[in-house]
């Protein structure tokens, strides 16, 4: 079972807000670090304004703030919700403003992307104004979806649903009480983005560590924990736990620092003096090594990952792995070892884009079926959408992974430098 950590740690003399994924044995899986006073446009819905359209590239250019130009791909461009259209023509023109979501945020010398496909998440279902398909994830199967698609195809409303994978653990009535809150609140947005003028965000999304744990798969999550006693108070309200739940009874009341949510996940308030919360999940141990080019497997062999302007490339070296019999056999081993790594590799550094793996080369065709089918199955377990395409002429292996936020090494392009723990005076 997996454990969620948030803390502060300061890299460069600037603080960070990291939250972190880990799994059963406290491996790093995921990070989202956030400086201090930044704030990012991810999930923010806006006016925007149609700057201009260009063809060649079947995409429109829109600013939703005076200095911030977005990228908009034409293809994506279905049930567009207008508050003022220029031409008679449903075509998008240029000085259109129309409701747009940011989908990417700026990577490098790009501009954030932005959809006409408004999402509004929750914990089980997801409301989109553009696909108005009804539909289940595809990772829910058995019984649970044919009950989840019943349940679906009952919803009503000019939009679409999809139900997520925590649905599966829930009741219908949960999923359905979720729903008419999501779309109460698309539709009293709708309706007030109609009255608003050019660039006013019109809808503000959550935080982002609150939105990862909110898009976290609960039936693999066991804990939450925080040195941060309003983030705690934070967690549990978005987990549903009353206020009155977080002190006890009686003529003096105390704050209750670990409570229970209704799916079993325990929300805790760590105030250790003695040991930081940091340095109990190794954070700044684990950043490093998510930055460091070479990653070191059980078997002796490593992988060396090195991003480029265009895309990942990953090689797989065997290292100090040196067994001299069934060597075919052998390298089939530390090529699905290494498969497993990669994938964690991608979701922990935020790697996207292109990616080619250039595996130990294997003989064997059946072999090679084997590698892949490892590899597509440790993909599947990232919550970004990575697919892998196939293995070239060459050997190499051909990977995609959505673009939606940046890099690890973007966001310390220099590394973390002489970092020390934030060790806080905490009350008791």
């Amino acid at each position: 079972m997996n454990r969620y950590m948030i803390t502060r740690e300061k890299i460069k003399g600037q603080e960070y807000l990291i939250s972190a994924l880990y799994d059963e044995k406290k491996h790093m899986i995921e990070v989202l670090p956030e400086a201090a006073g930044e704030t990012s446009l991810l999930g923010n819905i806006y006016v925007g304004k149609v700057e201009n359209i260009v063809t060649n590239l079947n995409a429109a250019f829109v600013k939703i703030a005076p200095d911030i130009r977005c990228y908009l791909p034409l293809s994506d461009v279905k049930n567009p919700v207008f508050t003022r259209k220029l031409s008679q023509t449903k075509a998008l023109a240029a000085g259109d403003e129309l409701l747009v979501q940011v989908s990417r945020e700026a990577l490098k010398t790009k501009d954030p992307a932005v959809t006409t496909n408004l999402t509004i998440a929750g914990t089980y279902a997801v409301l989109t104004s553009g696909n108005r398909k009804k539909s289940v994830s595809s990772k829910v199967k058995g019984e649970a979806r044919e009950r989840l698609v019943k349940l679906v195809e009952q919803t009503a409303g000019e939009y679409g649903v999809i139900l997520r994978t925590n649905a599966a653990e829930a009741s219908d009535e949960t999923v359905l009480l979720e729903l008419e809150v999501l779309s109460e609140r698309y539709e009293t947005m709708a309706e007030a983005a109609a009255h608003k003028n050019c660039y006013t965000l019109v809808y503000r999304e959550e935080a982002g560590w609150l939105r990862h744990i909110r898009d976290l798969r609960k039936d693999d999550l066991e804990e939450i924990v925080t040195d941060d006693r309003g983030m705690f108070e934070d967690i549990c309200s978005a987990c549903r736990i009353h206020k009155q739940a977080l002190t006890t009874g009686g003529s003096v009341p105390v704050p209750v620092d670990d409570v229970m949510t209704a799916d079993g996940i325990r929300i805790r308030y760590y105030k250790d003096p003695a040991l930081s919360l940091g340095a109990l999940y190794s954070v700044r141990s684990e950043l490093k090594n998510a930055l460091s080019e070479r990653v070191w497997l059980k078997s002796g062999a490593y992988l060396v990952i090195q991003p480029t302007e265009a895309l990942t490339v990953v090689d797989v070296n065997t290292g100090k792995n040196v067994a001299k019999k069934e060597m075919q056999e052998n390298f089939l081993r530390v090529n699905k070892e290494a498969a497993e790594e990669i994938a964690r590799q991608l979701r922990l550094r935020n790697l996207s884009g292109m990616v080619l793996v250039d595996f130990i080369n294997l003989t064997s065709k059946s072999a090679e079926e084997e590698l892949l089918k490892t590899f597509r199955a440790a993909l599947q377990k990232d919550p970004v959408p990575a697919q892998l395409i196939d293995m070239t002429a060459l050997g190499l292996v051909e990977v995609t992974r959505k673009k939606i936020k940046r890099p690890l090494h973007e966001i310390f392009p220099d590394g973390l430098g002489s970092v020390s723990y934030t060790h806080l005076t905490l009350p008791t």
